[in-house]
């Protein structure tokens, strides 16, 4: 628990990063890489093992508010607080696409997972989803060697008005569901406080999750179906699926803004104001 490296970027706030996935060939001393997004709409890809960096990109002209790798790690996505998204090649530094289906609403988050070429009767390797503040979530699918992005599905989860008293709305979250292929679950200020999973084969959603509050974070497990779901409330549950078995867990001193699981499953890290929080999962 002591801090290995530190990169400092004079006068930029760091919005979002994302970890380079690690190559499939077991073999070879790869380097560890991270991508950073920063307030000035600038991209930093620096290098662990080599403590430096490595390349900087500019395809945003406002502010970075998400960022993932390809699948493959080949490709950049970023997205902007006007709800432009970028591709980016981290080998040449240049942006090969801007996709401007979000534009006007910031973009909350990006993540990609690998495809087989028969799912869905489209093209490409890998699906990859972009989810905006406004409640939509728009799914693609990419072969980028071959320049291929087709749109696959356009979300539009209704909400209404705003109420009163509150500040700023819940934040929209979704994310590809690890144990049922083809389902990506979503989190929101709607209609009711509750996960929606929803199945890109049948278009339409499957099964609903009831909440205590409306979520603020989000993160569902690579090696187990559990679900961890993050309040402004200073609350975090973590779910079992599909039992629905609820537990829920106090100890942060704010709204728990961030979710994550380890690529195990076995430990959790959650953030809030002034506090970030490890658990160790036990039992299956």
């Amino acid at each position: 628990m002591e801090l290995v490296v530190q990169f400092q970027v004079l006068n930029q706030s760091c919005q979002c990063l994302a970890w380079k996935p690690r190559p499939i060939v077991a073999w070879g001393a790869e380097s560890q890489h991270v991508v950073a997004g920063y307030s000035d709409g600038t991209i930093r890809v620096f290098s662990i093992s080599r403590t430096e960096m490595e390349l900087k990109m500019h395809p945003h002209a406002v502010a970075l508010t998400a960022i993932a790798y390809s699948t493959d790690g080949e490709m950049i996505l970023s997205g902007g607080k006007d709800g432009l998204v970028a591709v980016s090649s981290p080998r040449t530094g240049m942006t090969i696409r801007v996709l401007a289906d979000h534009k006007g609403s910031p973009i909350t988050v990006l993540q990609c997972t690998r495809k087989q070429y028969r799912d869905f009767e489209v093209e490409g390797g890998e699906l990859w989803l972009a989810t905006s503040s406004d409640r939509r979530v728009s799914v693609w699918a990419s072969d980028w060697l071959k320049d291929k992005c087709e749109l696959l599905d356009w979300l539009s989860f209704p909400a209404p008005a705003s109420p009163e008293g509150l500040g700023s709305l819940p934040p929209s979250l979704a994310a590809f569901c690890p144990w049922e292929p083809g389902t990506l679950v979503y989190v929101g200020f709607g209609v009711q406080k509750e996960v929606l999973f929803y199945s890109l084969r049948k278009k339409q959603v499957v099964e609903k999750i009831s909440l205590p509050y409306f979520a603020t974070s989000l993160s569902l497990s690579p090696a187990a179906h559990f679900m961890a779901v993050g309040f402004g409330e200073r609350l975090l549950r973590l779910l079992s699926c599909p039992a629905r078995d609820a537990q829920d867990y106090a100890g942060h001193d704010d709204a728990v803004h961030l979710c994550r699981f380890a690529p195990s499953g076995r430990r959790l890290l959650t953030a809030s104001h002034s506090a970030v929080l490890v658990w160790e999962l036990t039992g299956g």
